[in-house]
């Protein structure tokens, strides 16, 4: 699946090259992904159990992709199918997107090999899964300016309390 939509972010990134080039790049980049999409899924997870939790998320999230786009990259080169920049950022912006979603569906339990869970089970979880992960910016923005309120009260209360006893001891 990720195949072919990476490949489609490359044919709409790439537009008005020409049809031969298109065909070599999306070639290669289907190929590249079909070989070694199970590679990075499998060091994505093996992440998963890394002891701190931080680094597990940034092993997911920026290396293992990062590592996979080199080799991409390394791969478009060999076949001399380069790839035009505005290209390459457009999939480096959805392989990003695609990592966050991982990491969010991993943490969950989801799309895991060898965790009692049937891929069957996995899909079915699809929708709440993608609402999930499509609401949780504005989920968490929510949380931060109620935080925030939270802090702002606090700071108001506590202000309060020492302008009244400023006032208590100034009394004669």
């Amino acid at each position: 699946m990720s195949a072919g939509v990476r490949s489609l972010v490359y044919l709409l990134a790439m537009l008005h090259g020409g049809e031969l080039r298109q065909m070599t790049v999306i070639a290669v980049e289907m190929g590249y992904v079909t070989l070694t999409a199970g590679l990075w899924a499998g060091l994505q997870q093996k992440a998963l159990g890394l002891r701190s939790h931080g680094t597990g998320n940034l092993a997911i999230v920026v290396a293992v992709p990062g590592a996979s786009q080199l080799f991409d990259y390394l791969a478009h080169c060999a076949a001399g199918a380069t790839v035009p920049p505005h290209a390459t950022v457009a999939v480096c912006v959805f392989t990003l997107l695609s990592a966050l979603f991982h990491l969010y569906v991993m943490r969950r339990g989801a799309f895991l090999t060898g965790q009692g869970r049937s891929l069957l089970d996995d899909f079915r979880s699809m929708p709440r899964l993608v609402a999930g992960f499509a609401l949780r910016p504005g989920i968490a923005c929510s949380h931060c300016m109620q935080q925030t309120s939270h802090a702002a009260a606090a700071l108001r209360a506590r202000m309060s309390l020492r302008s009244q006893s400023s006032s208590a001891l100034a009394a004669p």
